[in-house]
């Protein structure tokens, strides 16, 4: 088990990245299948870039999508669609707003604890607040 400050906040003078676990991002953001969905990727969740799920993600708002990545043999979960290092595309039920988000997904299975994952949820609360105001 990992815990939340295994992962950290940018502080480069570019826009912060809050870079969290993916077990934050289930909890908070809510993946699902899409019902149109053709193809069984990533844990039956993922939508691909070609066919009638390429089709599919363009009728979903830009708002609830997100792009699976990979990076280095592991795979990092980002806002939006983008193309480079694409292997899927996530839907969710909450919005992400484009906010500067990544979760990581390691290529060896890692799982919060319980007061890791509030923690982190709780930053995500936060990141939210702050881009209201």
């Amino acid at each position: 088990m990992i815990s939340a400050t295994d992962f950290a906040v940018d502080t480069d003078n570019s826009p912060s990245t809050l870079m969290l676990h993916e077990d934050a991002f289930v909890a908070y953001f809510e993946p699902y299948r899409h019902p149109a969905a053709e193809t069984d990727i990533w844990n039956n969740l993922g939508l691909t870039a070609y066919g009638r799920d390429w089709a599919t993600l363009k009728t979903v708002s830009p708002d609830y999508v997100w792009t699976v990545v990979d990076s280095d043999g592991d795979q990092w979960i980002t806002p939006g669609i983008h193309v480079v290092n694409r292997i899927c595309y996530l839907v969710t039920r909450r919005p992400h707003l484009f906010l500067s988000l990544e979760f990581k997904s390691a290529r060896r299975p890692t799982f919060l604890t319980p007061i890791g994952l509030k923690r982190q949820l709780s930053k995500i609360n936060y990141a939210f607040a702050s881009n209201r105001t």
